[in-house]
């Protein structure tokens, strides 16, 4: 069972919904990345997705885009990616860990060789957003063998067929984009999401989790009742960009707890 599958598993059996945090590797400050996904996990993150920066992040509204941006401008790539995982496994082995990102990155850096690093420094998923499931089984195959889930999104515009589809080649869970726009816009309908959910999952035998738009606890325990997982990432993102060096995970560490905390009223 992979460490995705399993926290999963536990929760369930809890009665708990999964929290998963995204935030950009390398932003606000390089050498806080790690200290920042320690203090999330301790405060009850269940996954911790960790962005990949690049250039033209189609799916990324302008608080990711910008983060993206200045964690490119302090040098941070895959190899530093992978760094602060093999960094964060050091003192972390339970916590499963999701790059999410682009195709560009992945390719550039080989993807044979992205595999066998990703496996060997600590990851557990990869969500590759410009990645639609008919043009990658091939790259889905070689993840698992290597112990290593593909994670795909669905949307409110998504077909029965790509759910399908998705179903047959996806594992860990699944991520519900939950309003037709990048991340951060939009009003989130939970009427739509609480109707999306169960036909998502009469074709995916996965957890479900549902991301962009959500903005605060509230809005979290409104998704988490009628979902599996809740996904927060440009919320957190920009909180994080108006903190210190000295203070960045403590405030990572409070907004994380803060969520957990009416997931689990």
């Amino acid at each position: 069972m992979s460490r995705i599958a399993a926290a999963f598993d536990a929760l369930q059996k809890r009665g708990r919904k999964a929290l998963i945090p995204y935030i950009t590797a390398g932003d606000p400050y390089p050498d806080a990345t790690v200290e920042i996904m320690h203090a999330m996990a301790r405060s009850g993150a269940d996954v911790i997705e960790l962005g990949v920066p690049f250039s033209d992040p189609m799916a990324d509204g302008p608080v990711i885009q910008k983060a993206g941006e200045r964690a490119l401008g302090k040098g941070i790539g895959m190899t530093q990616v992978l760094g602060f995982v093999r960094e964060f496994r050091a003192g972390n082995q339970a916590t499963p860990i999701v790059l999410m990102g682009y195709a560009n990155p992945i390719e550039r850096y080989g993807v044979d060789r992205f595999v066998a690093d990703a496996r060997a420094a600590g990851v557990d998923g990869v969500l590759v957003v410009d990645y639609p499931p008919e043009e990658c089984e091939g790259f889905a195959a070689t993840l698992r063998a290597h112990g290593l889930d593909p994670i795909f999104l669905l949307a409110p515009t998504s077909t029965e067929a790509r759910m399908k589809h998705v179903g047959r080649i996806a594992s860990g869970y699944v991520y519900y984009v939950s309003l037709k726009g990048v991340t951060g816009a939009g009003h989130l309908d939970i009427a739509t999401v609480a109707s999306m959910v169960p036909r998502i999952k009469s074709f995916v035998k996965l957890p479900v989790g549902v991301g962009f738009g959500i903005r605060d606890a509230s809005t979290a325990r409104a998704v988490a009742d009628v979902s599996d997982a809740v996904v927060i990432g440009t919320a957190l993102v920009q909180l994080l960009q108006t903190c210190t060096r000295d203070n960045v995970a403590v405030v990572a560490a409070e907004f994380i707890a803060g969520v957990r905390a009416a997931l689990d009223a």
